[in-house]
C-alpha cells in the first residue's frame, strides 16, 4: 500500500475539503458507534414579528444519545423577554421526546455561562484563556 500524501492548507480551505473530511469521519462513526440511532437536527426559530424573517433561535444536533446545542442566539433587541429560557426548554422537550440522556452545549466567557447555570446546567469541562484565547466552558444537564 502506498503512503498517502499530506496536503497542508493553513488558510481558507475550500468547502469541498471540509466536506471530504466530514464524509470520512461520518463513515467511520457510522461503522463503529453501535446500535445508537442517528436522529435529525432540530431548530427552534425566533422570527421578527413584522417581517416573519428568522432573526435568531436555537440549532441542535444529535450527539450520540445527547442533544447538542450547536447555536443559540437572541438578537439584542429581543433580550430580556425570556426567549432564551423558552428556547432551552423547547430543546429539552425535544431531547426528552427523543430519549436522550440530556443536553450539552458550550459557551465562551463573554457569552452566557451564568444563564445556563441558572437553568440547571453544570460545567463539565473548560478550556483556559490566555493571550489570544478566550475561556470556553462545556455544560450539560441530565434530563429525568
Amino acid at each position: 500500500m502506498k503512503t498517502p500524501l499530506i496536503d497542508i492548507i493553513s488558510e481558507n480551505p475550500a468547502p469541498e475539503h471540509r466536506a471530504a473530511i466530514v464524509t470520512a469521519l461520518d463513515e467511520y462513526n457510522k461503522a463503529n458507534k453501535g446500535p445508537i440511532e442517528d436522529k435529525a437536527d432540530f431548530a427552534i426559530l425566533i422570527r421578527d414579528p413584522d417581517t416573519h424573517k428568522v432573526v435568531g433561535g436555537l440549532y441542535g444536533v444529535d450527539g450520540y444519545g445527547w442533544a447538542f446545542v450547536k447555536y443559540l442566539v437572541i438578537p439584542d433587541r429581543y433580550r430580556g423577554q425570556g426567549l432564551g429560557s423558552r428556547l432551552i426548554a423547547e430543546a429539552e422537550t425535544i431531547a426528552r421526546a427523543r430519549g436522550y440522556l440530556g443536553v450539552w452545549l458550550d459557551t465562551f466567557e463573554f457569552q452566557a455561562r451564568p444563564f445556563y447555570e441558572k437553568l440547571g446546567y453544570e460545567v463539565f469541562g473548560e478550556l483556559e484563556g490566555g493571550p489570544n484565547a478566550i475561556p470556553r466552558y462545556f455544560l450539560k444537564k441530565r434530563l429525568s
